[in-house]
């Protein structure tokens, strides 16, 4: 069947013919859908549903080495599209050098290892099934689909077509004949051994340029195979013996006595001895892998030319996520670096709003995202950066960089932040459990058991440590009782030792140790370094701005950034400060606008009326914030607070003549009070110090809802708003509800009977409705996802956002004690700006919206990372004096 250009195959409209593979006609075409190039493989019947299984498994590898399946049609797969030269052309282009042979070599082996992990054997490994990207990195074609084709009669017994169906049945040859294994040759049923024996086979071939097994007919071949001795004098010289054992090994006809797995291949090649001749560079490759490269002759020049270290230039690279796919902002720390600095993990985030783990090598093209580590969040590596430790649904967990189930390694309910791998094989976790702060867990799994010493003070919490070098420290940020400025938090050292805690720096946050020797760590929107003496654990001189365009997280003291130990940087980049403005939504998705002069805005809020709109704005100066008010009639603005640090969520009493907001950054953290016409001074409405957030006002206003950490739990409080002589004051606090994960942003309904609130009880953040005061059951109110409710004051709705960021809306009903909800539907299908605070408020007309978005009106795409090499040499220069 031969397609012509334009032919539509479901959402695929063919390009081009490529070539004819064993099943049929190959074609490029284009996913309409995705807007990518795709490579379409045609069969001559219609697949069964014995073969759609196969390929689904097989769909289900995702690795750099292997061919993505990506869908299958009635009598089509639809794979991804390498373009680039087969391993067979390479090899009748003439002799290859032992260090290109064991490269490629290297790379066969893990697609190899990657997919008998699966239970998945190719079963037609030859060169014409090994391609090369135009980056030079290797793509295993066709795993699996040995199993599935229907056999044809061929003459060429080099690239006879793979048989199919029955053919997985022994009795039946399965294979190319060349490089088919003597049990095919023979008719029995293959497994992995059938691979390392085609893996022999080609390493054989790229060492000696000829193939292994020559016959004029099939039969002839298939004969070689059974009988032949391999010419192991036609091995180069230089062949190190450990990779002349490995090929006498995989060539066991006997495959009892074969190498039982290719993980031991892998071994082998990492370790031969005596390789003499260096490769030749690939024909092409893109700007990244040419800037890898020479950044890192550059290294090997200076260590071979001087005795002194030699200064290396930065190099500036970027690596874009996939199309569909940006990196998440929940939270901080999403981007991770393998401690060689060739390997990324990152959090993804897809247009539903899942997320999950996603890796990629410095020198590939794309980001592999890992099978069942949905719900993920902050990733980091083992010390020989073959795991990759995160947290979801609940747990910490690790998984292999190569894939598989991840394995869980204890519960981190509630509000973790980050975690640290050291080289004891211990990891230290900041699940801020109780008063802990820092807890540690063995990387096999277990309990997790507190750091001791760590003079936590009550309700601090501590983020993002860092295990040093030697596993006796780790390093942390800290913030103080009610306060939420990063720039405010103190960066500290625990020893693992002895418990003591010693102040580093008082000012930063996010701080890490680099082995240039420095420390690092940001203040406000920029990372800052000083000399840092590691076995003095302590600053030894002036720190000074290396990175100023660092894009910070929220209000959280994080930022997406890492370094690895070979002095490769990675981070998120950008500034959003003045980049936004906020905007009215209608559900058709129309958006206008409504405040559009560039700011940082926050936690917009209508007045009970609607004709005035509260909001926080960035002072641009640290991280704080300063309450406005805007008259939406005459368009003129009040500022209500000139308070330090940051003031947001504002929240209207119900006769609009106050607000209610929390003050975090103050020498006074807490609630306030505040008159909405700008005359008079905040009042703090508690003593304690503790910080509370407020969300709601009953509908008669004399009382407030407000969430709080208390002892490492979240809790949900209500209190009555106490007014004497024009001084407030909260009554004493009620417990509404205590979660040992996470729950706040709790509303009342319109008539002040129930409580809509989020919690994230089942690993990810879902909306509740509860009666008030309670006790009483829940009642779940979204079903994939939910962040910060709203009511509509027309007493049958409640609005939600979705994980992808969209409004939701939920009709209900209420029949004496029961709340019954219909199912959620898209309100409109506008994106809003990710934040991690409520930025959206329901007019009281309930028919549209005010949203923060960027100030082009769209929602921000995190989907490129800046990526530096010689980071450390240019600290190097810049920050003089660092030690070990």
């Amino acid at each position: 069947m031969n397609l012509d250009r334009g032919t539509k195959l479901g959402p695929y409209e063919v390009l081009e013919p490529i070539g004819a593979g064993g099943m049929g006609e190959v074609y490029k075409a284009r996913d309409t859908r995705l807007d990518r190039i795709v490579a379409i493989k045609i069969s001559a019947a219609q697949f069964t549903e014995r073969f759609e299984r196969e390929a689904r498994a097989i769909a289900a590898l995702n690795h750099p080495h292997i061919c993505a399946l990506y869908d299958v049609g009635p009598d089509y797969l639809v794979m991804e599209f390498v373009e680039g030269p087969t391993l067979a052309a390479r090899i009748d282009s003439g002799t290859m050098p032992m260090e290109e042979a064991l490269a490629i070599a290297r790379q066969i082996a893990e697609a190899l290892e990657a997919a008998h992990e699966k239970g998945i054997v190719h079963r037609d490994l030859k060169p014409a099934n090994v391609k090369f990207t135009v980056a030079g990195q290797v793509k295993v074609l066709d795993f699996g689909l040995a199993k599935a084709l229907d056999p044809e009669p061929v003459a060429d017994p080099h690239s006879s077509p793979t048989l199919t169906l029955s053919a997985t049945r022994p009795g039946v040859i399965l294979g190319t004949a060349a490089y088919m294994s003597p049990e095919q040759a023979r008719g029995m049923a293959a497994d992995k051994r059938a691979d390392i024996w085609a893996f022999g086979v080609v390493l054989y071939e790229m060492l000696t340029g000829r193939h292994l097994f020559r016959g004029e007919t099939v039969s002839d071949t298939l004969a070689g195979v059974l009988k032949t001795d391999p010419d192991w004098r036609a091995l180069p010289a230089d062949t190190p013996a450990s990779i002349r054992r490995l090929l006498r090994r995989c060539l066991e006809r006997d495959r009892k006595r074969r190498l039982h797995d290719i993980a031991d291949a892998l071994i082998e090649i990492d370790t031969p001895e005596e390789i003499v001749t260096p490769p030749p560079a690939p024909p092409r490759v893109w700007p990244w892998a040419t800037a890898l490269g020479f950044a890192l002759c550059l290294t090997a020049l200076g260590w071979l030319r001087s005795p002194q270290p030699v200064m290396h230039p930065l190099v500036r690279l970027t690596a874009d996520l996939p199309l569909g796919r940006r990196l998440a902002s929940r939270g901080g720390g999403e981007v991770a670096l393998s401690p060689d600095g060739m390997r990324f993990a990152i959090i993804e985030e897809d247009e539903t709003g899942t997320t999950r783990v996603a890796t990629r090598r410095l020198d590939a093209d794309q980001f592999a995202p890992l099978p069942d580590t949905e719900g993920a969040r902050t990733p980091f590596f083992s010390p020989d950066g073959q795991w990759i430790g995160f947290f979801a649904g609940g747990k910490l967990k690790k998984v292999a960089v190569q894939g598989g189930s991840p394995t869980t390694l204890c519960d981190a309910p509630g509000n973790t932040r980050g975690a640290s791998w050291g080289d004891d094989g211990n990891i230290i976790a900041a699940l801020n459990l109780g008063n802990a702060g820092l807890s540690r867990i063995s990387s096999g799994g277990g309990p997790p058991t507190p750091v001791t010493g760590m003079g936590m003070a009550k309700g601090e919490s501590v983020s993002y440590p860092q295990v040093l070098p030697g596993s006796k420290a780790v390093l942390f940020t800290a913030l103080a009782v009610g306060l939420s400025n990063p720039d405010d938090a103190e960066i500290a050292v625990v020893s693992l030792l002895t418990g003591q805690r010693k102040l580093i720096q008082r000012g930063g946050f996010f701080a890490r140790y680099l082995a240039s020797g420095h420390l690092a760590y940001m203040l406000h929107d920029t990372l800052y370094a000083a000399p840092f003496d590691l076995n003095r654990v302590a600053v030894t001189g002036p720190a000074q701005p290396v990175l100023e365009d660092i894009r910070l997280v929220g209000l959280a003291a994080s930022a997406h950034f890492d370094c690895s130990q070979t002095g490769t940087c990675v981070y998120l980049s950008g500034k959003v400060d003045r980049s936004q403005a906020m905007f009215w939504l209608d559900s058709a998705g129309k958006i206008s606008p409504l405040q559009p002069d560039p700011a940082y805005y926050v936690t917009p809020r209508f007045s009970p009326d609607g004709r005035r709109l509260a909001f926080a704005i960035g002072t641009g100066q640290g991280r704080g914030h300063d309450l406005w008010v805007k008259d939406l009639e005459g368009g003129t603005m009040t500022r209500l607070t000139h308070m330090p640090g940051s003031n947001t969520h504002p929240l209207w009493t119900t006769d609009g003549a106050h607000i209610v907001f929390e003050s975090l950054l103050g020498a006074y953290p807490g609630p306030y009070w505040i008159r909405t016409d700008g005359a008079g001074e905040a009042q703090r409405l508690t003593d304690d110090g503790i910080r509370r957030t407020p969300y709601s006002f009953s509908p008669d206003g004399k009382r407030l809802t407000f969430s709080q950490l208390s002892d490492g739990q979240s809790e949900i409080l209500t209190a009555l708003v106490e007014v004497n002589l024009d001084r407030v004051r909260l009554g004493k606090p009620q417990l509404f509800l205590r979660a040992p994960s996470s729950a706040f942003a709790a509303k009342f309904s319109p008539n002040g009977h129930w409580m809509a609130y989020q919690s994230d009880e089942t690993g990810r953040y879902e909306i509740y409705v509860s009666p008030f005061p309670g006790p009483g059951r829940k009642w779940p109110v979204s079903t994939g996802g939910g962040w910060y409710p709203i009511w509509s004051r027309n007493g049958r709705e409640l609005f939600f956002l979705s994980p992808d960021w969209r409004i939701m809306v939920v009709s209900y009903t209420v029949s004496g004690d029961t709340f019954v909800s219909g199912k959620p539907r898209l309100w409109s299908d506008k994106r809003l700006l990710r934040s991690p605070i409520q930025n959206y408020d329901l007019a009281p007309d309930g028919r549209r919206f005010a949203v923060v978005l960027a100030a082009d009106g769209t929602a921000e795409t995190l989907t490129q990372l800046t990526v530096l090499l010689n980071f450390f040499d240019e600290l190097r220069r810049r920050v003089p004096g660092g030690g070990k």
